[in-house]
């Protein structure tokens, strides 16, 4: 992605995660609590198969519907 929609995206990352806190079920991994903001961030790199930096523009939508996705599912 280029600069602008990499910061677009760390945004609206960073918002999903603000939505998720207090949100995501346990985890016997993360006994402290999870991390929203990479459970965003991770979800969006697994579902796509690399970070979103690195995700060509043209899917700029895809993996803005997608945040929303885990948004309206935590998991």
């Amino acid at each position: 992605m280029n600069e602008e929609n990499v910061k677009k995206i760390w945004t609206y990352i960073q918002q999903a995660g603000d939505k998720l806190v207090g949100k995501l079920p346990p985890s016997d991994y993360h006994p402290k609590g999870r991390n929203p903001y990479a459970h965003v961030a991770i979800c969006v790199k697994n579902k796509f198969g690399q970070t979103y930096k690195q995700i060509p523009d043209k899917r700029l939508i895809e993996v803005i519907e997608y945040i929303d996705y885990l948004v309206e599912n935590p998991s």
